[in-house]
């Protein structure tokens, strides 16, 4: 199973957006979320507040303007493909 860590913060509607979009994989490409608010560390604040919201898996990421339909069907594929095999 795919451990996804995802950077994002309240009241983000894009956040909102690319959680939605992965919630349309999750029975095809399943997968653990793991949440990150930005503001719960100083690390990650500095790091990704210009680019949430970041999804990562086996340290590779998608930041928001990456996040689509099909580079995220893409991402899933790619990786569930490493940890299968």
């Amino acid at each position: 199973m795919l451990h996804i860590v995802f950077y994002t913060k309240e009241n983000c509607s894009i956040c909102v957006d690319a959680e939605a979009l992965l919630s349309i994989f999750r029975h095809e490409y399943p997968y653990e979320l793991e949440v990150r608010d930005i503001y719960t560390k100083d690390e990650w604040l500095e790091e990704y507040q210009l680019s949430i919201p970041v999804v990562e898996i086996n340290g590779k990421q998608l930041n928001c303007e990456e996040i689509n339909y099909d580079s995220l069907k893409q991402f899933l594929i790619e990786e569930s493909r490493k940890e299968i095999g």
